[in-house]
């Protein structure tokens, strides 16, 4: 049987600070989870989970020093400048 292991990553306090200030210009309120590394058990698989941001029903998915965002999936890829 496969197992894994997972463990929260926290969010870096220049990025929530980013997020929270961009809601507070557009008047909302976000919800914000962090992000999760997940390991499989005795093999060197592991995969990490963006940290996610629902504003006004819209799902954002962030990582830690990454200079975009993706939006809905991991394919819709932005600048975080924007």
């Amino acid at each position: 049987m496969i197992s894994t292991v997972k463990r929260k990553i926290a969010i870096e306090k220049e990025l929530r600070s980013k997020i929270e200030r961009a809601c507070t210009f557009s008047n909302c309120e976000p919800k914000i989870r962090n992000g999760n590394l997940r390991m499989v058990e005795k093999t060197n698989i592991a995969y990490v989970e963006p940290h996610s941001v629902v504003v006004k029903g819209k799902l954002y998915l962030f990582f830690n020093e990454h200079e975009y965002f993706c939006i809905g999936n991991l394919s819709n890829k932005y600048p975080l400048s924007n």
